[in-house]
């Protein structure tokens, strides 16, 4: 079997994976009519789910460092599935919420491995555009899987939406089984027998390491925030019908999947003023989306460009992570995904104080955008720093 057959099974993997992620987005008031909860409440499954993120990400990446990838990253699909399976009938509110966070737990970890094994598989020169691939699985749970999902939510409810994600992610274990090979003796070999958790860990001894992390979690807080209560914005504050939450969810999408693509390209070019810039875009564009947010004409141009916007910056900070922790770049990535979904988390809890301190839904976008400013803060910080220590080093070597 061919090992480039193994990237779109890995991608299948992610786009069902994510969708899990995303699609609370668009069932979110169907959730908590039907569990008889508030919607803020409701807004906390976003934080269940970032809280398993946050938890499993480090510490499973961690301690399954030595296990052989592809029987790993099957058990982990099996835990997703079966977390699915457990959402869907889950027959309280406190169940939901414990089966979003057993999901979670194990996202960061097969996303870091599915990475080490995709790249495994490229050819030669090909391993940038192959993770491009793999990463596009996420682009796709936003322009189909979310979309698709509130669709299947409203009109079957939402606890089929949730068997349609388990569905997905059995045929691509199915898959997976099938047509991924183990790593082994492959370009991304098993970790050596002198690797351990304390090594791994050490890479967070790093300075640079610590303070990119730190811009992913402050600077996409604002976004998530406005993301996690989408619903309620375009429907109460925007005036659409609850139908349209799944087109306008394709239309975020679509942005996200453009902005990826030219955050990428711009982040290559110039990642400091990419970044900067791109961060103070979004910020300005949240206000300007509370400014319009009572038209329905221009939420619905508005949120394409939030999209674009907010996923711009994501390679160049990923970049960043990947760059500084290059001696454990699986376990770094891992807790970075743990920093953005601590983002999330934080963000769904400022949204609903917001929201129940009465200052009401279309305070978010104003806030989303004040947290974004202080994203844009961090990042400036990082990058003096960083500049800093670039023109120490050079004259410390002219000493020696």
């Amino acid at each position: 079997m061919k090992p480039v057959a193994s990237v779109p099974s890995l991608t299948l993997c992610v786009f069902g994976i994510t969708t899990g992620e995303f699609v609370i987005a668009g069932i979110l008031p169907d959730i908590a009519a039907d569990l008889t909860v508030s919607i803020p409440a409701a807004g906390l499954l976003v934080t269940a789910y970032a809280i398993g993120m946050i938890v499993g990400g480090p510490v499973l990446t961690a301690l399954t460092a030595r296990f052989p990838r592809k029987p790993l990253i099957l058990v982990l699909l099996g835990i997703t599935i079966a977390g699915n399976l457990a959402s869907a009938l889950a027959p309280a509110y406190g169940v939901l919420f414990a089966a979003r966070v057993v999901t979670a737990l194990v996202t960061s970890t097969f996303f870091a491995n599915a990475i080490v094994i995709a790249v495994s598989a490229a050819a030669p020169g090909k391993q940038a555009s192959t993770v491009s691939r793999l990463v596009f699985g996420m682009n796709l749970s936003m322009i189909l899987g979310a979309p698709i999902g509130t669709y299947i939510g409203g009109g079957y409810g939402w606890r089929s939406t949730f068997l349609a994600i388990a569905a997905c992610c059995v045929l691509g274990f199915l898959l997976v089984l099938r047509l991924v090979p183990d790593v082994r003796g492959t370009a991304a070999p098993e970790p050596p027998a002198g690797s351990s958790v304390a090594a791994e860990l050490r890479v967070f001894r790093c300075g640079d390491v610590r303070v990119a992390i730190a811009v992913t979690a402050v600077a996409n807080a604002g976004l998530l925030m406005v993301f996690t209560f989408f619903a309620p914005l375009v429907t109460e504050v925007a005036g659409f019908a609850g139908e349209a939450v799944a087109g306008l969810l394709l239309v975020y999408g679509l942005g996200a999947a453009a902005g990826n693509f030219v955050g990428g390209r711009l982040a290559d070019r110039s990642p400091k003023w990419s970044q900067l810039g791109l961060l103070g875009a979004l910020a300005a564009a949240l206000v300007l989306m509370w400014a319009v947010g009572g038209s329905a004409a221009a939420t619905a141009i508005m949120v394409f460009v939030l999209g674009a916007l907010g996923f711009s910056v994501i390679p160049g900070m990923q970049a960043r992570v990947l760059s500084a922790a290059a001696a454990a770049p699986t376990l770094a990535m891992a807790v970075n995904a743990s920093a953005y979904q601590l983002a999330a988390a934080l963000a769904a809890w400022l949204g609903g104080r917001v929201i129940d301190g009465g200052l009401g839904l279309r305070a978010v976008y104003l806030v989303g955008a004040a947290v974004t400013v202080a994203g844009i803060l961090v990042s400036a910080y990082a990058w003096h720093g960083e500049r800093g220590r670039a023109a120490v080093e050079p004259a410390g070597a002219a000493r020696s």
